[in-house]
């Protein structure tokens, strides 16, 4: 059975614009992108398509992302999937929640541009090199 080529990401974000600047820049990445504007969507994507990747917007209406963490880490079907955390406020409890509950990782959005939010996103896809 081939495998597919493509790695579909997950970008979480309420404000539009942003979503649709990481998934303009992913897609020219080479990625397919879903997006999701609330948390609950997030997890049922999640769910439904099993992306490679996640990249959630911590401060939503409804859901916020550190709790689609929780849940998305809860779940047998999507505990494995890599979640980055998307904030601008790299001190608060939130995003310490979310990597307690197993976040992969997060990115300051005020601070990274969207290739070094794209190069954060294909360094953790990255095959890990297997020691023995």
């Amino acid at each position: 059975m081939k495998m597919a080529s493509k790695v579909l990401l997950l970008v979480v974000e309420d404000e539009q614009a942003i979503a649709q600047m990481y998934s303009d820049r992913f897609k020219m990445a080479g990625f397919d992108v879903d997006v999701a504007h609330e948390g609950a969507e997030a997890i049922s994507k999640m769910v439904a398509e099993r992306p490679n990747a996640v990249l959630m917007d911590i401060l939503m209406p409804g859901l916020s992302g550190t709790e689609a963490v929780e849940q998305a880490k809860a779940n047998p079907a999507t505990r494995n999937i890599p979640i980055v955390m998307l904030t601008n406020y790299p001190d608060s409890i939130d995003l310490k929640n979310a990597l307690k509950l197993g976040a992969a990782g997060y990115i300051i959005k005020s601070e990274s541009t969207p290739e070094q939010v794209v190069a954060k996103i294909q360094k953790i896809l990255a095959p890990k090199p297997v020691s023995g």
